[in-house]
């Protein structure tokens, strides 16, 4: 799979299993949610590392703990 497609699956598993809606991660962000929304349905085909790093303390972890996930193995993920 497309690393844009890894992280849109990992953003909504995480919202999922933390109960927040794309209005509130975006706020945590301190983007709007058409920002997110559009990561969400894979529409950015490069997220800048700095827009990861914004997700992953919304959701209160390390950039580390967001990319800990079988979505990012290397096996799993396509570069071409």
């Amino acid at each position: 799979m497309k690393i844009t497609r890894a992280i849109a699956l990992r953003v909504s598993n995480l919202m999922i299993k933390n109960k927040m809606s794309q209005y509130e991660l975006a706020t945590r962000m301190g983007t709007n949610r058409t920002t997110l929304k559009h990561i969400i349905d894979e529409e950015y085909n490069n997220i800048q590392f700095r827009t990861i790093l914004r997700l992953a303390d919304a959701f209160d972890m390390s950039i580390q703990e967001f990319f800990n996930d079988e979505l990012f193995k290397r096996e799993n993920i396509d570069i071409d």
